[in-house]
């Protein structure tokens, strides 16, 4: 929390005009514990609210930096980094998050267990966004006759059907088998803050964000020139773990304590809510911007995805895990970094 005093100084930056990297390099930073800190404040909230409340809020915010982030980024017209960004959160979450708590937990622990039933579940999810972010995609890269008008109207369509399931999945984990997703441990939590600190926190780490973010676009070709990333690495592997590395702290920290589906928890249904509701609201937000945002991605974001997806769904089928199954989702995601890193440039 003591980064946070890079706030002001990432503004003076900024004023002076000193330098664009550092500019970013402390933009960057400063993410890290104000998403930290938003994450926190939403988690208090929830525990205020009760559960179903808290659930919803939880839902609705549990991705609140990504989604300020894309917006603003929406706002600038900087579509393709929208698009890489969000399919890097969501690989970020499957095979980063869940590899180093699977590794990291297996070497503490010979084996970690979790709830089957809620394992298939947020899979099934995950596997009907990703199908429903792919077929759209084959139908428009496999035509060349397809008119921009139709894409935005199919990305509206599949949007709306994204939303619909996302909330029917919350009717289904916030009331009508709540119990199945509830652990004894969320249970026993208890507010850390009084409600109206959470409230101020959670409003001021997302107006903090929001200016962190606009600095962050604003000095990201310098970076993209100075350290040679092309635009569509940034996007899928550097802003996402920048966005996420105080949810990855969380999800290998319950790992390392033997709570493996807390880890699980994060790490999909985290991907599932970007898939399912952040893409589909950006959608609905590039219309009010006058800038269209569709949900066809470009084929190696996509492939990115399905193999992130397909690999993620194996390891979790059989309600265990263990270090070398860590070990292969890491592997999954170094070669996918990797492939970005050097095909893309």
């Amino acid at each position: 929390m003591a980064l946070i005093i890079l706030v002001p100084l990432s503004l003076l930056l900024k004023l002076f005009h000193i330098s664009g990297q550092w500019e970013f390099v402390c933009s960057a930073i400063t993410l890290v514990p104000l998403a930290g800190m938003l994450g926190i404040a939403t988690e208090d909230m929830a525990r205020w609210r009760g559960p179903t409340v808290g659930g919803l809020l939880n839902a609705t915010f549990g991705n609140a930096t990504e989604l300020i982030f894309c917006t603003i980024a929406l706002f600038h017209n900087d579509i393709d980094l929208v698009g890489a960004s969000l399919i890097g959160s969501i690989i970020g979450n499957i095979l980063l998050v869940l590899g180093l708590s699977a590794l990291i937990g297996g070497l503490r622990y010979r084996v970690l267990t979790f709830n089957q039933v809620v394992a298939q579940t947020h899979s099934t999810m995950m596997t009907l966004a990703v199908l429903c972010l792919l077929i759209p995609a084959m139908f428009v890269h496999a035509s060349h006759h397809v008119s921009n008008i139709a894409v935005l109207n199919l990305s509206i369509g599949v949007s709306v059907v994204l939303i619909f399931v996302y909330f029917a999945g919350l009717v289904f984990s916030l009331h009508t088998h709540e119990r199945l997703f509830r652990t004894e441990e969320e249970e026993l939590e208890k507010p850390v803050w009084p409600q109206w600190v959470s409230g101020l926190i959670l409003f001021i780490a997302a107006i903090c964000i929001a200016i962190e973010s606009d600095i962050l676009l604003e000095t990201l070709s310098s970076i993209e020139v100075k350290w040679h990333l092309s635009r569509i690495f940034v996007g899928i592997i550097l802003i996402p773990l920048i966005g996420n590395a105080a949810e990855h702290s969380t999800a290998v920290w319950m790992a390392m304590k033997n709570k493996m589906d807390i880890s699980l928890n994060i790490a999909i249904s985290s991907s599932t809510q970007i898939a399912m509701f952040v893409i589909p609201f950006l959608v609905f937000m590039g219309r009010i911007f006058g800038h269209h945002m569709t949900i066809i991605f470009t084929p190696y974001e996509l492939i990115a995805l399905t193999t992130g997806t397909f690999i993620a769904i194996l390891v979790s089928m059989d309600g265990k895990s263990h270090w070398l199954e860590g070990a292969q989702l890491l592997a999954v995601y170094l070669v996918l970094s990797f492939a970005f890193l050097f095909a893309a440039n």
